[in-house]
């Protein structure tokens, strides 16, 4: 496998630009061509979420406090998050997606993978750089004109999502046996997804500088010397355009957290918003159709300092109130003085009520209540049920959109 695999490039990866502060752009015409940040919260010492390119080229960065951006960026205009308007996109994105392949991956909220293996004998004979255009088109047809993306095509998802990110904003590009070296030969180590700093004095030790280095290096350096384990061999294949990331990843624990919107919250109100933490874990695991056996609570201090409890259950549970039970008894032993606080539920199994005959008969109605609460919350609307002691606490604790898994869209 010394050679760039030659098969027709098959894989588009599609990367929405700058995707919140876009679609707050497109929602907001008079915010067009200014400089805007997405926050979760309007307070100076929030984070940015998203920044617009505007934004982007007064040297705002994602992860920057709000107030060190308005140093950059004086102009700067700061919005709070509207997760109703990206879920809105990201179902219209996946829409236009899934017309040309079933085989559709959405990696994040704004960005999402097409596989045109196995797809429909008229989109097959098509060029992709011409479907790529006609998407980037629709995109501004169908949700709105201000919308843009990058789009990459290879021959794997690793040089797919390659090629999407070398002409920002709104590129469109390919990376095949021909350009591989001419690409390479353009970035730094750390334009590589995967390859962060740690990777990078990995690489560095044996004398890999460049991604062409890394390019040449042969297997036995890559996986016996540079990253000791088989992740060498995948690296080998993933830059030669094999590929190797086309794996289902399974759920492993579903949590939140929440940083305290005051720093005086009474135990009674730190507890209630505890509570609406738990309501939301409950609801993304049963979404999932699985069940917990493990509550793991954590707070950070003022002072900078992490608690955490946990507690592992003989028998698997699932519901809003057996979760919130067990956190509530664990975080009975927190500290005082919390600026931020999370829930988790772990050790997750596919929920088989056979296991719990002895109780079946309260599993079948606790579940039914549960699911009963669910549906009417998915149809009209988040938190449309839930419990008396949560009524206030929504004007807080707002649902953060993630850039990761998009289980729960």
């Amino acid at each position: 496998m010394n050679e760039f695999n030659q098969e027709r490039p098959l894989i588009m990866h599609i990367d929405l630009n700058s995707c919140f502060a876009t679609v707050e752009q497109q929602a907001r015409p008079m915010l067009r061509g200014k400089p805007v940040a997405i926050v979760n919260r309007r307070t100076d010492k929030t984070a940015i979420v998203t920044a617009s390119y505007e934004a982007k080229a007064m040297g705002v960065k994602v992860g920057m406090k709000l107030r060190d951006a308005k140093i950059l960026c004086p102009d700067i205009i700061a919005l709070e998050s509207d997760p109703s308007k990206y879920r809105y996109v990201y179902h219209r994105l996946l829409d236009i997606m899934k017309d040309y392949s079933a085989h559709v991956t959405m990696k994040s909220i704004d960005e999402g993978v097409i596989d045109f293996h196995d797809t429909s004998q008229a989109i097959a004979g098509r060029d992709l750089v011409d479907i790529g255009y006609e998407i980037k088109q629709r995109l501004k047809d169908e949700i709105g004109v201000w919308m843009r993306c990058n789009i990459g095509i290879s021959t794997n998802r690793f040089l797919a999502k390659t090629a999407a990110g070398l002409h920002k904003p709104d590129g469109l590009d390919m990376i095949t046996s021909q350009n591989i070296k001419e690409v390479l030969g353009s970035l730094q180590l750390t334009d590589l997804t995967g390859i962060a700093r740690r990777n990078e004095r990995r690489l560095n030790s044996v004398g890999i500088t460049t991604p062409l280095q890394f390019f040449d290096a042969d297997v036995p350096t890559l996986r016996d010397v540079v990253f000791k384990s088989v992740v060498g061999e995948w690296w080998y294949k993933r830059l030669r355009g094999y590929e190797v990331d086309d794996v289902e990843t399974h759920i492993k624990r579903v949590g939140r957290q929440y940083v305290l919107e005051r720093f005086d919250l009474t135990y009674q109100e730190i507890t209630q918003r505890l509570h609406h933490l738990c309501e939301s874990v409950g609801s993304r695991l049963r979404s999932q159709q699985r069940a917990a056996r493990g509550v793991y609570v954590y707070a950070k201090t003022l002072d900078r300092e992490y608690w955490h409890a946990s507690s592992l259950s003989p028998l698997p549970f699932f519901s809003d109130q057996a979760i919130y039970a067990q956190a509530l008894q664990l975080f009975q032993r927190a500290p005082d003085g919390l600026k931020e606080i999370g829930v988790h539920c772990y050790e997750l199994a596919d929920f088989e009520p056979s296991q719990l005959s002895l109780f079946a008969d309260d599993i079948a109605r606790e579940r039914h209540i549960a699911e009963v609460i669910d549906t009417l919350n998915q149809r009209f609307g988040e938190r449309t049920v839930h419990s008396a002691d949560t009524l206030n606490t929504g004007i807080y604790v707002h649902t953060k959109i993630p850039f990761g898994s998009t289980r729960y869209l």
